[in-house]
């Protein structure tokens, strides 16, 4: 039997020191740019160069984070990366942009891929469409039970990683806009401010039970009881979470881990015996308290702990008293734990506008250093002793010879080395602007769309809602089609209605839920094949699976490419377009400078198949479990006074901003530009039919926003730069 491969993070070489001493078979790290973690140290090219010698010299694989969506005007920089990658051969890169792989596969074959847990794959389907355009391996969504990894396995010959331990997102995988909407500091970029974890509120008059709390801020996984079964089950890597974690962190967990693979097998007795032990030292790896999640379906919300601050650590009480000012002490609770000099302890503000890491200087019984910002009231939790640190072997040699080049470097000293013409995508546009495209050729991107000629888009806008009562209020001012949002509810009223519809199915565009998880897909095939049977022609694909269920329908239909399928740049328009896409709706996280550039020089005109959201209550987090029955309440805010609502339903959680988002007072200059498709959002709350008159007015007149959000638009991401 050939043991799955244990999978540990590196934040930093000595984070990589201590995963390799204890025995990780694998090792992920990022570098400077497009990954997920960017706030991590990460390594710099030279590092990179010396760790991934050091460990192919003994025997170990490296895999590097290639994990963000990228802008059009990043696409050099990324084809950069990519070649000086593909230069050095690392044993795979995680990607989540569609359009990396389409860079990667047409320019460096070479580069084995790895589809990042952000890009949402909880499925065979989405797992084998993947596989056929050079992807081998998927790490499954962290939502998933493990009778539904297993049916995954059945399905599919794709490699298959798992996270078994480290902190969890409470939002479904690559299924987060919280922290992008408060600020521009995107998941999908790297500079997640882990919002969800903040300390809320809930409504006035929520009713008894109702307390504030950190509503959304879970345990941390653990999965290590359960790594038999998952071997059983067919995983082939175990992935520990943690680069932004010590290394004293990544030690502890990979040992733990390290200990039960190697005992599968040696019999139930030492197996069970190993499993206790390694729990035993998993208790001391200072993390929050620890959960399976969602592995076992029959589990009960045991995961969410809302009196649990976000940062981990024990414990060790609030600052009682405050004493002195260089150094400046405070008295702590007397806890668990006497913590000394040396010692790392993390403080939190009271109104959790601020956290911490601190070493403590000196102590006087429960009186420890404290930094100036923090005082009376705040927490503290200790985070690391100074007797648990250790010392590693070093694996980057100081004396090892490399490149030291980086990325882009032959380009500095050669001018000839540009982004080259070839490295467009076959079917998409030069990346710069119209003057390229004269430069390089046509691209022949007018392929777009080709099977629904006959069935072509109107210009206008286009509604979306999710109840069926809502169709008979937007009849009063029809717009070119409706929208509906896919749900089982509202899928058995729309085909057994009570009353006549105002909509026929050529009138309806149908939107399916970004999160498809293995046991939903029998479900959804059975409701498209009634769907398509019932005359309903055109869709919306939010989820890679999607585009299977329709690979045999080759007229007759439309396929639309949904914002959660992330299409920024023209690799990844290249990328949806081969798998079937008629239309794209742009990111909702997308700007107005990204768009543009995105559908310039021969590409130009298919702005004419770019529809752009308007109007949006966007759902900035999902979780797969209903809260009905955990939270009475249905609205909350945050310390800043931003409102939230809570919608549960037996299908999960999504939560939604009061604060919509608005661009209608653009419309003018997008239609300018070429943009004539528009989308006014409405499906996250009932619609009420005087608003509805008043948003379209608006809307027609392109009205200016009062009170609502622009979302990205103009300003674009947060750049740390």
């Amino acid at each position: 039997m050939n043991l799955p491969e244990l999978l540990a993070p590196a934040g930093s070489p000595e984070a990589l020191n201590a995963a390799v001493a204890e025995g990780a078979d694998a090792i992920y790290l990022g570098l400077k740019n497009f990954n997920a973690r960017l706030r991590s140290v990460n390594f710099t090219y030279p590092q990179f160069e010396a760790a991934l010698k050091a460990l192919h010299r003994i025997g170990k694989k490296l895999y590097v984070t290639v994990n963000t969506v990228f802008e059009e005007r990043e696409a050099d920089r990324l084809y950069q990366l990519l070649k000086y990658l593909a230069g050095l051969e690392p044993d795979g890169i995680i990607v989540q942009d569609l359009g990396v792989i389409t860079m990667a596969r047409e320019n460096f074959p070479s580069l084995k891929i790895f589809a990042s847990t952000q890009m949402n794959i909880s499925s065979s389907r989405a797992a084998n469409l993947l596989s056929g355009h050079g992807v081998s391996r998927v790490i499954l969504g962290r939502e998933l039970s493990l009778e539904e990894i297993r049916s995954i396995r059945q399905n599919t010959n794709m490699e298959l990683e798992v996270f078994v331990h480290g902190a969890l997102c409470m939002s479904v995988s690559g299924l987060c806009l919280f922290s992008s909407f408060l600020g521009g500091k995107s998941a999908n970029r790297g500079m997640c401010t882990q919002a969800c974890r903040r300390y809320f509120l809930p409504e006035e008059n929520a009713g008894q039970g109702s307390e504030s709390g950190y509503f959304f801020s879970p345990c941390d996984l653990e999965l290590i009881e359960k790594i038999p079964a998952l071997s059983d089950a067919g995983v082939n890597s175990f992935k520990i979470e943690g680069r932004m974690k010590s290394a004293e962190y990544v030690g502890t967990v990979v040992s733990a881990y390290r200990l039960v693979l190697d005992s599968l097998e040696s019999g139930e007795s030492k197996l069970n015996a190993a499993i206790k032990q390694a729990q035993e030292i998993l208790s001391r790896d200072f993390a929050r308290s620890k959960t399976t999640y969602l592995i076992d379906a029959s589990t009960g919300i045991n995961w969410l702990k809302p009196d649990q601050a976000g940062g981990t650590g024990i414990a060790l009480g609030k600052i009682l008293k405050v004493k002195g000012s260089s150094p400046r002490y405070g008295l702590i609770a007397e806890g668990p734990l006497l913590p000394t000099a040396g010692d790392t302890i993390r403080l939190h503000r009271s109104d959790d506008s601020h956290r911490a890491s601190h070493k403590i200087l000196s102590t006087e019984d429960y009186w420890v250093t404290i930094p100036d910002e923090f005082n009376k009231g705040d927490s503290v939790y200790l985070i690391q002793t100074k007797a648990m640190t250790k010392r590693y072997p070093r694996i980057i040699d100081k004396n090892l010879k490399v490149s030291g080049r980086g990325p882009g470097r032959d380009r500095a000293r050669s001018p000839q080395a540009h982004f080259p013409a070839n490295a467009l995508p076959r079917d998409a546009p030069p990346h710069n602007t119209a003057a390229s495209a004269g430069k390089h050729g046509s691209s022949g991107r007018g392929s777009l769309g080709r099977k629904a000629q006959g069935l072509e888009l109107g210009e206008g806008f286009y509604v979306q809602v999710s109840r069926v009562d809502d169709l008979y209020i937007v009849q009063s001012q029809r717009p070119e089609k409706i929208i509906i949002t896919y749900n089982s509810r509202f899928l058995s009223q729309l085909l057994h209605p009570k009353k006549p519809l105002p909509f026929s199915p050529a009138s309806i565009i149908i939107s399916l839920d970004p999160f498809f998880p293995q046991d939903q897909e029998k479900n959804l095939e059975q409701d498209i094949e009634i769907l398509l049977d019932k005359g309903f022609r055109c869709f919306i694909l939010n989820n890679p699976g999607h585009f299977s269920f329709f690979k045999n329908q080759k007229h007759g239909i439309i396929l639309i490419a949904g914002p959660w399928l992330y299409v920024f740049n023209s690799f990844s328009l290249s990328f949806v377009n081969k798998i079937g896409a008629d239309y794209i709706i742009s990111p909702l996280e997308n700007n107005r400078q990204n768009l543009e550039r995105t559908f310039s020089g021969s590409a130009l005109a298919l702005r004419q198949r770019v529809f752009i959201t308007v109007f949006s209550c966007p759902s900035l987090f999902r979780i797969r479990s209903s809260l009905d029955k955990y939270y009475n309440f249905k609205r909350f805010s945050s310390h800043e006074k931003e409102m939230f609502s809570l919608v549960s339903s037996s299908q999960g959680s999504i939560v939604f901003p009061e604060k919509p988002f608005y661009i209608a007072d653009k419309i003018p200059f997008l239609k300018k530009a070429g943009f004539n498709r528009f989308i006014l959002d409405l499906s996250s709350r009932p619609l009420n039919k005087f608003e509805y008159k008043d948003l379209m007015n608006a809307a027609n007149k392109a009205a200016p926003p009062n009170g609502m959000s622009r979302f990205n638009w103009k300003d674009g991401f947060f750049k740390p730069d």
